[in-house]
């Protein structure tokens, strides 16, 4: 397993296991979480064999797991030859960022036009809660980062909580989680000079004041500096692609 990112300890595994309701739940949150935090590389070899051994599960509780994370298009399947993480490219996140800009701005000015008090009320509550992560995220962005994703995922789907379109969430869903990947990798890169509190506070005052076209506005740009800031990671070698990180283990960094 790749050395990009601290693991869970062995306590933390357990208690995770312990929460989880089936043994392949627990298997494929696990996974899922290594492979969204970078422990487990993009284009990575998933041996089954090493597989077992972190995760104390059996054989088929894993191909269980790692065949619902191909459903996810987190893990891809070779056929006789087994499973890998999927690999990360500039073309996807670029053809992810459109969609979801496409998505996220059809889904808020739903949500603004049918929002009323209750769905204010989570929304302010959403704001504080991720305010608060952003304030210490760039002391400590790697160990902060999960923290940071789930409060971030709670604020953007507070934005849209209001819209009424059942496919719109669904299918603006998918691709939120598979930009997941990309925008840890972007929340450690400093390359492109960003303040995502105050991209956040200015969707949120719009929101708020009603301003569906100014929200929107501030939703596509701040989705936008997530894919500027990837182009130039990967223009500039910083970016985990498979060819460094798997391939026999070479240039694996601690």
């Amino acid at each position: 397993m790749a050395a990009t990112a601290p693991h869970r300890t062995p306590e933390d595994l357990e208690a995770a296991r312990r929460a989880a309701r089936t043994l392949v739940e627990f298997a494929y949150d696990a996974i899922r979480q290594d492979i969204l935090c970078g422990a487990l590389a993009p284009g990575e070899k998933l041996r089954v064999e090493v597989l077992k051994e972190h995760y104390h599960v059996g054989s088929s509780t894993l191909r269980e797991a790692l065949t619902l994370l191909v459903a996810d298009a987190l893990v891809t399947a070779e056929g006789q030859r087994g499973f890998r993480v999927t690999p990360i490219s500039l073309d996807d996140i670029r053809d992810i960022t459109e969609m979801r800009k496409m998505l996220e701005t059809q889904a808020l000015r739903r949500s603004i036009e049918r929002g009323g008090d209750e769905w204010e009320a989570t929304l302010v509550a959403a704001w504080h809660r991720l305010s608060k992560v952003e304030e210490r995220i760039y002391d400590d962005p790697q160990g902060l980062s999960a923290e940071w994703e789930e409060r971030n995922k709670a604020f953007h789907e507070a934005l849209i909580g209001a819209c009424e379109s059942h496919w719109l969430h669904h299918f603006r869903d998918i691709l939120y989680h598979q930009s997941e990947r990309y925008r840890r990798i972007a929340l450690t890169g400093r390359v492109v000079p960003r303040n995502v509190h105050e991209e956040h506070r200015a969707i949120f005052d719009a929101t708020l004041a009603r301003d569906a076209d100014t929200a929107c506005a501030h939703t596509a740009e701040h989705i936008d500096r997530t894919l500027q800031t990837l182009s130039r990671m990967f223009q500039d070698g910083d970016t985990p692609l498979p060819e460094r990180r798997a391939a026999g283990g070479a240039d694996r960094r601690a």
